[in-house]
């Protein structure tokens, strides 16, 4: 088995990171498809290591067409000037160096066919595969209190089917192929015929991509490492690519060793249609419990329903309170509208006014926003009705002029002023189906947007309340979408009335009142997950400039770091669980508590295997729950037991769970039946001490009833 060496040595050497990294919420995303960006490096669009799938006329739809990380730098200024406060990129990593067409080209510009997770790819930086051109470019955007995320893709390597066949290398040397695995780093299934299957999306291969086994202990070491390796470089955060498609219960462990490493954000796609998807409940479990946030399909649905496709506003509003009551965490969810996976939101509907309202919204509403690159100067193309690979456009356009730039500056600059976008909770104040009007408050910072979507009709707005205070209140955006001021009077508990008045057609209002805490504001903390001795960071404002405590319980954690907007401490040695934490300021002034869950150690990937379990009807699942909080500390629900489990050799089941790494574990299994009632196995429960490293694996059989005779 290849030894991955670095693992030890990168987490000594991670690098100081930007605290602020933990808290995501006030940020503004840009996502760069990097090779369409900009060509601020000529001498690696055509390398000697891969050559020959560079088109310079960009008539080549799926050739390499310049854009990297040199050009990147180069246009941070007009990047910084939109407001955005980080940049996510294509994955970094060296790519397959093969064409992967029989005629003409098909090359991996867009950064998902990885070959070597462990340096990067030539096209994006220099020929040798090294990290100057990007360590320069995080440098760059650090210096200017920016971020950068990388796109890290664990599902998978390259095509099992053309190119170099799936092949991946460790810093150069070969590992594996599709068709040259001796070790078992690959999965060797069928491609997903079933998205709705468990098994499947986890196990099977994605559209040909060679599906990485994570429970090999070799490729368990061989992704944290890459991704520890990133950190040293100073990444602040990571997307993380397809983890709907990746083992579950090994994602735990893998965020869990990224935020040992250093200060992190993850997110992650998990592409499903809306909040009626067969898996929701799956989506939402994933991220309470993993610490990886999600980028929110279900509000991209509506989104896209609503502003391109005309449907009423009605579909959002539920669709914000349906995850809003299902996510712990919900303004850590990261919105967006556009990506390199789907058409842009003009040719859906080529309509400036509805874009920019939409842009609007995103930027005001609950979540970190994501603007696609290209959206802010109206970028599109519609062949193919604008599908991959037309949506990734050349960004051929930077002109800060734009109404859509202006907005996005100006919004970006409000997300950072008033907590209430960040932090706050959501109200909707009033709607029909062209008209939503909706309220951000945290504490006593408050912003109301007016959205009429309809480009000819006004509509008379009454019996409108608010929580902004008694007075008249411009418009944010100085008329920029035909907005107009607001009259409020005084109220009482916290519903105001405004005066009544007209919204204009095709128009955005944002209103806003902004005060300085007085008492501790307590607005996000993250990671949300952790064992004792990690680093996490509370976030708010009213902490005070002299440092205070934080507790857990009784327990007090060791401070970091202390700001009036942020207190960076590390996890005491408390028994695992759920905590509501609470930060007081130097004069014993308490803030509201918000959830974290410590962990009892770092996670270590384990397998369960349970033989002849027989739930006998449709709709049964097998869980597995136990004495920790990660085997769900005996819960019996869907969302606090561990699973489903997987079942393609039935009645066997398996599952791969993250447990705490050296600790002996007590267990059971039960069958959460279709209609909730739970069956537990019989006998004594079952034991497990978890290995202090690597992966492990456990094998029990279902314990029946021994018959008296």
């Amino acid at each position: 088995m290849q030894r991955i060496s670095c693992t030890l040595a990168i987490a000594a050497a991670i690098a100081p990171a930007i605290l602020h990294a933990q808290d995501f919420k006030k940020n503004v995303i840009y996502q760069i498809v990097t090779d369409r960006f900009y060509d601020g490096d000529t001498t690696n669009d055509n390398p000697a290591e891969s050559p020959g799938l560079f088109d310079s006329t960009h008539t080549q739809w799926q050739a390499y067409w310049g854009g990297d990380f040199a050009g990147i730098q180069q246009q941070l200024s007009y990047i910084k000037g939109m407001g955005a406060t980080a940049i996510w990129v294509s994955p970094v990593v060296n790519n397959e160096n093969l064409n992967c067409a029989s005629s003409g080209i098909s090359a991996p510009y867009h950064g998902y066919w990885a070959r070597d997770f462990m340096n990067i790819e030539e096209h994006f930086g220099d020929n040798p595969n090294s990290f100057p051109a990007f360590d320069s470019l995080v440098s760059a955007l650090h210096a200017n209190n920016m971020k950068i995320i990388v796109d890290e893709a664990n599902n998978h390597s390259n095509p099992d089917n053309c190119g170099e066949m799936g092949s991946l290398y460790n810093n150069g040397t070969f590992m594996a192929a599709a068709n040259n695995d001796p070790h078992g780093y690959f999965h060797h299934n069928p491609d997903i015929s079933n998205y709705n299957d468990r098994y499947q999306l986890q196990y099977y291969t994605l559209e040909d991509l060679t599906d990485l086994n994570q429970e090999n202990p070799t490729i368990d070491a061989y992704l944290k490492s890459a991704a520890a390796q990133l950190q040293t470089h100073s990444v602040d955060a990571f997307r993380l690519d397809a983890v709907k498609d990746v083992t579950w219960g090994w994602e735990y462990s893998f965020a869990n060793s990224v935020f040992n490493n250093a200060p992190s954000f993850l997110f992650g796609e998990w592409d499903q249609g809306n909040t009626s998807d067969p898996l929701y409940p799956d989506s939402y479990k994933f991220a309470n419990l993993s610490g990886i946030s999600l980028l929110d399909f279900p509000l991209n649905t509506a989104i896209r329903d609503v502003f391109a496709s005309n449907n009423a506003f009605p579909e959002i509003d539920s669709t914000i309170n349906t995850e809003n009551s299902n996510f712990t965490y919900p303004n850590d969810l990261v919105t967006f509208f556009d990506s390199q996976d789907e058409s842009r939101f003009l040719t859906l509907n080529d309509d400036q006014n509805r874009l920019q309202e939409a842009m609007a919204f995103l930027l005001t509403g609950r979540g970190i926003p994501i603007i696609f690159y290209g959206d802010e100067q109206y970028l599109f193309n519609n062949t193919n009705s604008g599908n991959d690979p037309y949506n990734r456009v050349w960004m051929s356009s930077f002109n800060t002029g734009t109404t859509a730039y202006k907005i996005v500056s100006k919004l970006a600059a409000l997300r950072q002023t008033n907590d209430a976008i960040g932090y706050g909770t959501w109200k909707q104040r009033w709607i029909n189906s062209d008209v939503y009007i909706y309220e951000r408050q945290f504490f006593n910072d408050v912003v109301l947007v007016a959205i009429n979507k309809n480009g000819a009709t006004p509509y008379a707005i009454s019996g409108l309340f608010t929580a902004l205070p008694p007075g008249t209140w411009s418009d944010y955006l100085g008329g920029l979408q035909n907005g107009n001021s607001l009259t409020v009077t005084s109220g009482s508990n916290g519903n105001n009335p405004a005066n009544n008045y007209t919204i204009a057609p095709a128009s955005v209002s944002v209103w806003q009142s902004q005060m300085n805490a007085t008492m501790p504001e307590a607005g996000s903390i993250g990671p949300h997950v952790g064992q004792p001795g990690m680093t996490v960071t509370i976030a708010g404002d009213g902490f005070g400039s002299a440092t205070g405590s934080v507790l857990f319980g009784s327990a007090t954690a060791a401070i970091q770091s202390w700001s009036n907007a942020s207190v960076t401490f590390t996890v005491p040695n408390v028994t695992n669980g759920s905590y509501n934490v609470q930060l007081k300021s130097s004069n014993g002034a308490a803030a509201n508590t918000i959830q974290f869950t410590v962990l009892t150690a770092k996670l270590i990937p384990v397998t369960f295997t349970v033989n002849n379990a027989n739930p006998t009807n449709t709709g049964d699942y097998i869980f597995v729950t136990g004495n920790t909080v990660e085997l769900g500390n005996w819960g019996t629900a869907f969302q606090t037991a561990i699973g489903p489990m997987l079942d393609p050799s039935y009645p066997n089941w398996f599952l791969n769970v993250s447990l705490p790494a050296g600790q002996t574990v007590q267990f059971k299994f039960i069958d959460i039946q279709s209609s909730g009632n739970v069956v537990w196995e019989n006998g004594a429960n079952h034991q497990y001490t978890v290995p202090t490293s690597g992966t492990g694996y456990v094998t029990v059989s279902w314990q029946y009833q021994i018959s008296a005779d």
